[in-house]
């Protein structure tokens, strides 16, 4: 697999996108710029909006998920959780800790613009708190997820450091929130955010969500310094590539949505000055997005098993028990999965793709340079997101059949 070089791209001394000392100030420049002020202006909008989930026509499909147990571990995760509430002072409690039910669920973006004023600021805190933070994480997620949402942190200083911004673009400038009481039966559940990171992590009983799950890196490797080595969404990239170039012409034909990321074929508007490709991005909970590409009915017995084991390398984070219940999920409606693309298919090409089914909706898109300068969509700079559409991103249809079914929920 190739690595093209981000080195060119490096901007000069001064003409770097950081625009404050701090990571305050630097927010406070770029919010006066009326291409953010629209975007956080539309983003308000969005998150007013009742939930109803991502779907295909604006209905959600109703009875695709049930709580049951999926042996997610529970008792480790609370037990961390209750560690970190213990270390905090009132005042950060009062900050951290959210209702379950929260709308501030919704309330995450992956720009490096820190204007949330909830949440426990990791870069504002001890290291102590920090480490009992990670290991909320580390008790929540499988190696390799815990391994990624570090890699994306260590990744995101080492662009502070290319770009000359490290205290706006630092390894710990990121948001922690815990919704709910940690608790082995009843519903829970923690989030992270920040650039290139947004990880939100539902538990109920033996049963978790882990969507919507952003990660990325701009670049996405690290070729010296302190980081030097780390290098994420190589699965993602190679697995991708591979099955689509497996397709036959015909295949192919039916699963490419356009040939060019920017401009060309590429339909009116498909591209956002944002979320380039992406259409499951920062606040968009509800979106409408219809089926396009190669239908998994179309594919072969050897395509099926490498398209399942690209979904494996999206889900990888999840620990075993909630990650094989999630694989299980998805192969019972490989029928209803789609398969589409943008963007060339050779080894150099930048490239989008989306695979998505009635329970399933995963991203991979390759960027142009936000702090890095390259105009055009670049190798080097990766966004993935997974969610669960029709409903049941940060848990809420589960939360919502808890509430239906519990006992003590129906006398409330």
């Amino acid at each position: 697999m190739s690595r093209p070089d981000f080195r060119p791209f490096i901007p000069a001394p001064g003409q770097s996108a950081i625009a404050g000392a701090t990571t305050r100030a630097h927010a406070q420049a770029r919010m006066r710029s009326p291409r953010a002020k629209e975007l956080f202006e539309t983003w308000a909008k969005l998150a007013a909006a009742p939930f109803k989930g991502v779907t295909t026509d604006g209905h959600v499909q109703s009875g695709l998920f049930s709580v049951q147990p999926e042996d997610a571990p529970t008792p480790t995760m609370a037990e961390a959780a209750n560690d970190l509430l213990r270390r905090l002072s009132p005042s950060q409690r009062s900050a951290t800790c959210l209702p379950v039910d929260s709308q501030l669920w919704r309330h995450w973006q992956n720009t490096e613009l820190y204007v949330e004023h909830h949440g426990l600021r990791l870069d504002e805190v001890d290291a102590s708190l920090r480490e009992a933070v990670m290991a909320v994480l580390r008790a929540s997620l499988s190696g390799k997820g815990y391994d990624v949402a570090r890699g994306v942190m260590r990744l995101n200083r080492f662009l502070g450091d290319l770009v000359g911004g490290p205290e706006v673009l630092g390894e710990w400038a990121y948001i922690f929130c815990l919704f709910g009481a940690p608790s082995e039966s009843e519903p829970w559940g923690w989030r992270l955010f920040g650039h290139h990171l947004s990880l939100n992590c539902f538990v109920i009983g033996r049963q978790m969500v882990l969507t919507p799950c952003f990660f990325g890196a701009e670049p996405n490797y690290a070729d010296t310094g302190p980081f030097a080595g780390t290098h994420l969404f190589e699965d993602e990239e190679r697995a991708g590539l591979a099955l689509m170039r497996s397709l036959s012409p015909r295949q192919q034909e039916m699963a490419i949505v356009a040939h060019s990321m920017v401009g060309g074929d590429l339909p009116s508007g498909r591209r956002h000055f944002a979320d380039n490709l992406h259409l499951g991005g920062a606040f968009q909970d509800n979106r409408i997005v219809p089926y396009e590409g190669l239908r998994a009915s179309e594919m072969s017995a050897r395509q099926l098993r490498d398209l399942m084991d690209l979904v494996a390398a999206y889900m990888a984070p999840l620990p075993e028990g909630p990650f094989v219940a999630r694989v299980a999920d998805i192969e019972r409606h490989l029928a209803d999965t789609h398969f589409c693309w943008i963007g060339g298919h050779d080894e150099d090409s930048p490239f989008y793709y989306r695979i998505q089914s009635p329970v399933a909706f995963i991203e991979f898109d390759h960027h142009a340079g936000v702090f890095l300068t390259n105009a055009e969509p670049a190798k080097f700079h990766v966004h993935t997101i997974v969610r669960t559409p029709n409903g049941n991103d940060y848990g809420i249809d589960l939360l919502r059949l808890h509430y239906r079914h519990a006992a003590h929920h129906r006398h409330e």
